[in-house]
């Protein structure tokens, strides 16, 4: 019994010496109703891991026949693909490419208030396609476009959550908090508003 004491004990001292914690539930005003996700793409798998990721920070998931009054909105405005190719072989065939996935959203109260003003996101990986080895390739892009929605949600989630931080803090007179990028990607700049 006590080895496996000690045992947990070195996992856990691991564990926080390297940097890991748990995330902090996501922040949303007090008053906040559910939320109700949306898309102008159909049958979005966006749209399902972002009700999936807000379930599991807290927030009450409004169902899609919700009315528009008594539910905050996550709205995603855009969602593209895009493949770029990056290198290519002595015959002229692309050998090596970039996936691109960007996104448009804003996230409304239910009184119709701004609080996360339209934006936009994009995300990228590279991956390597032989023309010789079409069917490999297509299975290793679907892997990196599902990595990619699961990074994109997290990314949505987390400058709502940044936004709300900040307001929070600006009403207790602490410094705004900057939205954190995931290493490596591109994040583009908010949208202005006229």
């Amino acid at each position: 019994m006590p080895s496996r004491l000690l045992l947990v004990l070195t996992a856990a001292l691991a564990l926080a010496g390297c940097g890991f914690h748990l995330r902090d539930r996501l922040a949303l005003p007090e008053d906040t109703p559910p939320v109700q996700v949306i898309s102008t793409t159909p049958y979005s798998e966006l749209v399902t891991i972002l009700e999936r990721n807000l379930r599991n920070a807290g927030a009450k998931v409004a169902e899609a026949e919700a009315k528009k009054g008594d539910v905050a909105r996550l709205e995603v405005v855009s969602e593209r693909w895009g493949d770029l190719p990056i290198a290519i072989d002595e015959r002229g065939r692309a050998q090596e490419f970039s996936l691109r996935y960007a996104t448009i959203f804003s996230f409304r109260l239910a009184d119709g208030t701004e609080l996360v003003p339209q934006q936009s996101v994009e995300l990228a990986r590279d991956y390597v396609s032989p023309p010789e080895d079409a069917t490999g390739t297509s299975t290793e892009r679907e892997i990196l476009a599902d990595e990619l929605r699961r990074e994109m949600a997290a990314s949505i989630l987390r400058r709502v959550d940044s936004v709300v931080r900040a307001d929070q803090g600006r009403l207790r007179g602490a410094p705004p908090v900057l939205p954190e990028a995931p290493a490596g990607a591109p994040v583009s700049a908010p949208a202005s508003t006229p």
